[in-house]
């Protein structure tokens, strides 16, 4: 990529490091877009041996990329976000992907358009990441952080992300029973 475009993608993707997400971290602080985008990389890095037959390569693309467009809108968390926001987010997004160079404005759009259909194994891990990562990152933060529809929401939210693997069920039990714990149940 040529420098100068490289530095004006960075620019638009730094908005991601003051877009803050509605969970808190560890220390009571808003977590930001690209923290949770990082820590999804970092857990499919991690679990990448898990998934032998996928191309985690792939999967950790998908996790960098798939909240670029809050870089335009900000973060709307999922209970909140309606298709109209949905509508709006993509626009924005696919008006500056289609700014990159042809080499990469086509390799993101194919990765958008297999992360929204989600019927290959990649996309599927990487949709189940991002609900299990909001999930471990409720249960990090401190409960006084937490809205009263995040009690339920923790106990329930990503079931259906992760039916399609044994790994990630098992995953999403223990982050479950690290909720009952939290709520001291």
């Amino acid at each position: 990529m040529e420098v100068r475009k490289l530095l004006e993608v960075l620019s638009v993707a730094e908005r991601l490091k003051d877009a803050t997400r509605h969970c808190y971290t560890r220390n009571g602080r808003h977590e930001s877009v690209a923290e949770h985008s990082w820590m999804m990389t970092l857990m499919a890095f991690f679990i990448k041996d898990e998934f032998p037959d996928a191309d985690m390569n792939k999967v950790i693309k998908m996790c960098i990329i798939h909240d670029l467009g809050e870089a335009f809108t900000g973060d709307i968390p999922t209970f909140d976000k309606t298709k109209a926001n949905e509508e709006t987010e993509e626009k924005l997004l696919y008006a500056w992907v289609n700014t990159l160079p042809e080499n990469y404005k086509a390799e993101m759009t194919a990765l958008y358009d297999e992360m929204a259909k989600r019927e290959t194994i990649e996309a599927k891990v990487y949709k189940a990441i991002d609900g299990l990562e909001a999930l471990i990152q409720h249960n990090i933060s401190d409960l006084s952080t937490w809205i009263p529809k995040e009690y339920e929401l923790n106990k329930t939210y990503a079931d259906d992300k992760v039916a399609f693997s044994e790994y990630l069920k098992k995953l999403r039990e223990e982050i479950r029973k690290d909720t009952f714990r939290k709520l001291g149940e």
